[in-house]
């Protein structure tokens, strides 16, 4: 515990750092936009304050400030999908999936934890659709509900499965997988927008590059080797691995949601430029992260 606090008080100096930076910086040059800038510095400060409540309290609170994060989520995607009023009762049990997926949870049941999205909502969520008599739109309402419920609720949901499978080590390794993604993420954005040249899929996200994605590659697993003796019970293999493992799932995590977003979104690019700097776009990468690394942690390491 005394390890993440330190982490977090560098994190929270670290966040304060940027700010007067970029004030400084704003000040001084009126006439450029910073609104993009300045909406993720916002961002950064909300992903900190939630990350504080599931590292540093005991496992109920951390439970419910990431439940109230995958209800944020799943509510933001859902208002990117153009929907119909038979669409809102399957809604409704998409959104009653999150408290029965925490209180799998809660109780350790992780073989119903990791089945319950993937097997049972999956086979029984075309119900309310069936019932509603609705036909129109049906497969592309279903799946797009299933596609935001495996990542919005069953992705993030692992982030607070760490502290039920590891009480001692749980809150620390989410609080390093946090770091390395957000680490990851945020080199991949400054270096793409400030230097680089060559896009990696110039129609589903043409904001990041090859540069971006490499720089990332490199300095997440930099600070993967220096901060895993601090917060993870991990080897030195996999302290250096875990930066490979959580810049790339993380690079293909904001892949697939831009992706997603696009396709929900053809027709409408005042509304999706108004969801480019939307909490959405800061999980998308703990969306793939958290599972994966949670995963392979798990099949390689007893501790979990």
């Amino acid at each position: 515990m005394e390890s993440a606090i330190w982490t977090l008080f560098i994190i929270f100096i670290g966040l304060v750092v940027v700010n007067v930076l970029f004030l400084q910086i704003k000040r001084k040059q009126r006439e450029k936009d910073f609104s993009r800038i300045s909406l993720r510095v916002k961002t950064w400060w909300g992903m900190f304050g939630v990350f504080c409540l599931a590292t540093l309290f005991n496992p109920i609170i951390s439970m419910l400030s990431l439940m109230v994060l995958c209800f944020f989520s799943l509510k933001e995607y859902f208002s990117m999908m153009k929907t119909r009023k038979a669409d809102r009762r399957i809604f409704l049990w998409a959104y009653l999936s999150i408290p029965i997926q925490f209180y799998w949870i809660y109780i350790g049941w992780y073989g119903m934890f990791i089945v319950f999205i993937p097997v049972y909502v999956f086979l029984l969520l075309p119900l309310p659709r069936l019932l509603g008599k609705g036909t129109l739109g049906f497969l592309r309402s279903v799946s797009s509900t299933q596609w935001g419920l495996m990542l919005m609720v069953f992705g993030l949901s692992h982030l607070a499965y760490y502290q039920v499978a590891n009480p001692v080590y749980g809150a620390n390794l989410v609080l390093f997988l946090v770091v390395l993604t957000q680490v990851s993420d945020i080199e991949q954005f400054v270096v793409s927008i400030y230097i680089g040249k060559r896009k990696v899929v110039p129609t589903s996200n043409p904001a990041i590059t090859w540069e971006g994605f490499l720089s990332a590659v490199l300095v997440t697993t930099g600070v993967s080797y220096f901060t895993y003796p601090f917060l993870t019970p991990l080897d030195l293999k996999f302290g250096i691995l875990s930066g490979l493992i959580i810049s790339i799932s993380g690079f293909v995590g904001s892949l697939t949601i831009s992706v997603l977003k696009r396709d929900l979104l053809i027709g409408d690019q005042e509304r999706l430029a108004s969801l480019k700097e939307s909490y959405l776009n800061r999980v998308d990468s703990l969306a793939y992260t958290s599972p994966i690394f949670f995963h392979i942690i798990r099949y390689y390491f007893d501790f979990m």
